[in-house]
């Protein structure tokens, strides 16, 4: 199976991608290249930093969570009874169940008993003891919004932070791992470009030494065909050693399902460098989309967004407690307990009366306010530091996305001078090697017309990388993934 960049099923390319990078042998004549899509996705699959990242998330849902329990209900008990040389002074029980609701308004229902000689005369009550149903409610400070709503709401604000988080650390990993691939492509060019190099400097050297046997050339020819082989042939070793440091950086990357790191198989290649026909101007109208979906879902943006909501959650609060706490609890009574337990077969229903009540009013309030306007002074200081990062960040977001427009832009012009100039230095080599072949010309100056041609190559070889990575850098600006 060979595999190319169209016309490929998502099946097949899976297969074929799984091959090398778990170690089963393949003939020589498979192919294992690994296109570059399908090494992004495994790096977002099984790299541990986008597993890291992904914690992100959950970690906020459970904030959520946590918050989230301020409004549990809650019941407690409490017994205190004392007796002492045999003789029985008190015995005081009390059973409560409180129910936070989200208007900060607290729903209480309890049972209280109190007996003996020397129990509080506030706490006394009769055998049967006493039941309870009623309101806790904030007139003033807390009703509007209280610490427990706003632990709530800046939990749920901080779980688009760290979506926001996760997003922005995958796609430093993706722009990072997308970079080492093309350098890895380029450098696999390089190895080709000087292996073929090397190829023709050996063809030309046994013929140049048949010619100088045959008296065609002098000795000179010779020797100068093959120090330009032996260097070649040293340029060759370092192109390789560079694409087995390249490749083993890409293999970096790639982890297994466990967690496993995986290598990549000695066959392994990447997708060839972008061709003339993947060479495509921006156009305006991308580039519009682009800067609008930066600005909406950029990930520093959402972070610095974030942090505003958090904010001004805060403030609200902090401008809330400038109120005094005003609490005003209302218990409605009913002697004996609750819920039928003593056989009363509709408990809370027609005992009650405006002599069955407990009635509780607290107020305070500080005089000078200097800690809470301070804090909320501190607060909206903040707010104004946000605001004014939000405008930079999203400045910095909108040159940072035309930036790498221009250098597309100036690839592609690039690009087409470089191919130019080297179809111009191929067809100089090969006039020269037409004179060469006539008699007309000397080894030293075929070398040398080599030794453009192939600098124009790989010039164009390195253009083609950067024009790819523009591409990744494009996506990583607008803040996509």
């Amino acid at each position: 199976m060979v595999l190319r960049n169209n016309g490929i099923s998502f099946s097949a390319t899976l297969l074929l991608l799984l091959l090398p990078l778990l170690g089963i042998s393949q003939t020589p004549t498979d192919s294992a290249e690994i296109p570059h899509a399908a090494f992004l996705d495994l790096v977002r699959q099984h790299h541990p930093v986008a597993r890291q990242a992904a914690l992100n998330p959950e970690r906020a849902q459970q904030e959520i969570r946590q918050a989230r329990g301020a409004f549990d209900p809650s019941i407690s008990a409490k017994y205190y009874g004392k007796e002492l040389k045999g003789k029985d002074y008190y015995h005081d029980w009390e059973t409560a169940l409180r129910v936070p609701t989200w208007f900060g308004v607290d729903v209480k229902a309890g049972w209280d008993r109190g007996t003996g000689p020397y129990v509080n005369p506030q706490e006394y009550t009769a055998t049967g003891g006493l039941s309870y149903v009623g309101l806790s409610v904030p007139l003033a400070q807390g009703l509007l919004i209280d610490e427990r709503r706003t632990a709530l709401r800046v939990a749920q604000a901080l779980a688009g932070l760290a979506e926001a988080e996760r997003r922005a650390i995958r796609n430093k990993l993706l722009l990072s791992a997308s970079k080492d691939y093309w350098e890895w492509a380029l450098a696999v060019e390089r190895l080709r470009l000087f292996t073929a190099n090397e190829q023709v400097a050996a063809t030309r050297f046994a013929a140049t030494r048949q010619r100088v046997r045959a008296g065609d050339l002098a000795a000179i020819d010779s020797v100068e065909a093959l120090t330009e082989l032996l260097n070649r042939q040293g340029q060759r070793v370092a192109a390789r050693v560079q694409a087995q440091n390249a490749a083993l950086v890409a293999s970096s990357y790639l982890w297994d399902a466990e967690s496993r790191p995986r290598e990549l198989a000695p066959n392994a290649r990447p997708q060839p460098l972008p061709g003339a026909r993947a060479w495509r101007p921006l156009r305006p109208d991308s580039l519009a989309t682009l800067a609008n979906q930066a600005q909406q879902q950029h990930p520093d943006l959402a972070k610095t967004r974030a942090k505003q909501v958090q904010l001004g959650l805060e403030n609200r609060l902090q401008l809330n407690k400038l109120l005094p706490k005003l609490t005003v609890d209302y218990n409605l009574l009913l002697p004996g307990r609750p819920f039928g337990l003593e056989g009363r077969p509709q408990p809370f229903q027609g005992n009650y009366s405006s002599n069955n009540y407990k009635l509780g009013l607290s107020l305070s309030q500080p005089i000078l306010l200097r800690a809470e306007r301070a804090k909320r002074q501190l607060t909206q200081l903040k707010l104004r530091d946000t605001g004014f990062q939000l405008d930079n960040d999203q400045r910095q977001v909108a040159n940072s996305l035309q930036a790498t427009a221009n250098d597309w832009q100036a690839l592609l012009e690039q690009l087409q001078i470089q191919q130019r100039a080297a179809i111009s230095y191929q067809r100089l080599r090969d006039g020269e090697q037409n004179r060469f072949d006539n008699g007309e010309s000397t080894v030293f100056l075929i070398n040398s017309r080599e030794a453009s041609l192939l600098a124009s190559r790989q010039k164009l070889a390195e253009l083609q990388a950067k024009y790819a990575q523009t591409q990744a850098q494009l996506r990583y600006a607008a803040g996509g993934e």
